[in-house]
């Protein structure tokens, strides 16, 4: 098993904490030379809520610049069960986050795809490497349980929801 493999794992990890909890199950984790630094699960979806900004990825941001390691942004690797979206993307680039591993696209927000070459120069310049589909079927089960859960209703019938659904 490769190393992307065998971190996605531990962010499949994090999304199933969240799920478990009645949380949208994305789950991320950072690691910097062979050593988890950060991880986070996603916070304030469940029951109606509605926070958009206590996302898996800002979580993980935030311990790794609380927790006084020793490391260097680019050579950090963040894995994430879903792709980030445009808030997370931005805060990964201004960060210097070397490598981004994501499972599942998210076709409705997602925003490690977008035209890097059309942005300002702050984010354009980024060296940042985007692998995409790394225990994408196993990130899809999870969001498939949520999206079938009758009282888990965060993106309830949106785009996201009726593309996992779909598969």
């Amino acid at each position: 098993m490769d190393v992307d493999h065998r971190y996605m794992d531990e962010a499949l990890a994090e999304a199933a904490k969240a799920l478990a909890q009645g949380e949208f199950p994305v789950g991320c984790v950072m690691v910097y030379r062979d050593r988890v630094l950060a991880r986070g699960s996603r916070t304030g979806s469940a029951a109606g809520g509605r926070n958009e900004l206590d996302h898996a990825e800002m979580l993980a941001l935030r311990q790794l610049w609380q927790s006084n390691a020793a490391f260097q942004a680019a050579g950090i690797t963040m894995y994430c069960t879903l792709e980030p979206c445009l808030m997370c993307f931005g805060a990964i680039l201004l960060a210097g986050i070397g490598k981004l591993v994501y499972a599942y696209e998210d076709v409705m927000g997602g925003g490690a795809g977008c035209d890097r070459a059309q942005l300002k120069p702050l984010y354009r310049e980024s060296a940042i490497v985007v692998r995409a589909g790394i225990r994408r079927s196993e990130s899809l089960a999870l969001f498939k349980n949520f999206f079938s859960h009758p009282r888990m209703d965060y993106w309830r019938g949106s785009l996201l929801a009726e593309y996992t659904l779909g598969q």
